[in-house]
Parts: structure tokens; C-alpha cells; sequence
């Protein structure tokens, strides 16, 4: 029975783009029938593409990922996925940047600690990296509100037109819609604005 080769190719939006990641499959001759691909965040597995893939491999077969990134982001899950899969499906993982990380060249228990080791190691850096980000993340915040900044969504001011149109409605002389469409504003900002002009 020959082994099958399969891809998995992750990005964390949809806005993202995949092609480099799918370049690399393609150059190693994966059919595209045979990569999947999620446009989902990495922070648990619980990703339909992935869950498919998982259920194809078997004994033998080899998964090809970009990077261990595109596994996933928590490093125990990581770990735990990559140990399901070459002790319990007993398939082999490829790194595609990282050649250390090719379980078809350890068959030795040497070679198994190499590149659990590698793993563990790739896996905390990884995680402490993605820290460090939320830290700066935070501090940037802090930092901007701390300096009276407004973060998020930028106010629209109160235009004139609004401000009749609500008066009318209000009034009940014109209806809802013919408010909204009077503001020239959607129906969900119509009434953010209302909420802003009766809160002042």
C-alpha cells in the first residue's frame, strides 16, 4: 500500500494570503486534492480542515507544514497533536523550514530526543515570542489612554441632518427609515448616533 503525502496550510484571517505556504506544498509535488486549508486562528485545534486531514492519515503517511506555527500556537497542544500523530497514528511529520524537524529521519531513540527536543524548544520560543507581543499590545494601550488617545472605532460627529431628522422622528413626524435615510446613515448607525445625541 503506498503512503500518501499530505498538506496543511493555516492562516489566521481571511484577508490573509496562503500562497507562499501553498507554493512550498506545490514544489514538493502535493496534489492540491490533498491540502488543506483553514483560514482560522492557530489557538486550538478545533479547526474543520485540520480535523479532515487528521482523519485521512494513517500509518506512514507524511504531513508537510510550513512552519510549526501553522500547527498551532499553544505549545502543550502542540506537543500533544505532534506526539498523536507520529506515536499514535504513527505518521510522520515534515517542517518544511525547519529540516531538523523530519521524523522520517529518526528511527533510533537518539534521533527521537533530537527532535523532541528541537520541538520543545521551537514551541516555547514561539509561545514566549507571541507574549511578549500581548505585552506590548497592553503597554501601547495603557500608554495611549494614559496620553487621553481614543482607541478604537473613531466618533462621527453629529451632523445637522441627523439632528432634524431625529427631531422629526422624534416628533413622530417622519418614520425610522425615512429618518435614517433623511441622516443618509445605516440602520445600526442611525441608532449609535441616537444613543450618543440622547446621552449628551
Amino acid at each position: 500500500m503506498n503512503n500518501k503525502e499530505f498538506g496543511y496550510v493555516r492562516v489566521s484571517s481571511k484577508d490573509q494570503n496562503e500562497v507562499r505556504q501553498l507554493e512550498s506544498m506545490h514544489a514538493i509535488g502535493i496534489d492540491d486534492r490533498d491540502i488543506h486549508i483553514d483560514k482560522l486562528s492557530g489557538k486550538d485545534f478545533n479547526r474543520p480542515q485540520y480535523q479532515s486531514l487528521k482523519m485521512r492519515l494513517r500509518e506512514g503517511d507524511i504531513l508537510y507544514i510550513h512552519s510549526l506555527d501553522r500547527l498551532g500556537r499553544n505549545k502543550e497542544m502542540v506537543l500533544d497533536e505532534w506526539k498523536d500523530i507520529t506515536k499514535n497514528i504513527k505518521a510522520h511529520i515534515v517542517v518544511i523550514d525547519m529540516p531538523l524537524l523530519d521524523t522520517r529521519k529518526y528511527n533510533d531513540s537518539i534521533g527521537s530526543f533530537v527532535s523532541d527536543l528541537v520541538l520543545q524548544i521551537l514551541s516555547w520560543v514561539a509561545e514566549e515570542e507571541r507574549a511578549k507581543i500581548r505585552t506590548r499590545q497592553a503597554e501601547g494601550i495603557a500608554s495611549a489612554k494614559a496620553q487621553g488617545k481614543h482607541l478604537g472605532r473613531p466618533k462621527t460627529s453629529i451632523t445637522s441632518e441627523f439632528e432634524q431628522a431625529y427631531k422629526q422622528w422624534k416628533a413622530g413626524e417622519i418614520t425610522a427609515v425615512k429618518a435614517m435615510n433623511n441622516s443618509n446613515m445605516t440602520k445600526a448607525t442611525f441608532y449609535r448616533k441616537v444613543k450618543e445625541y440622547e446621552a449628551n
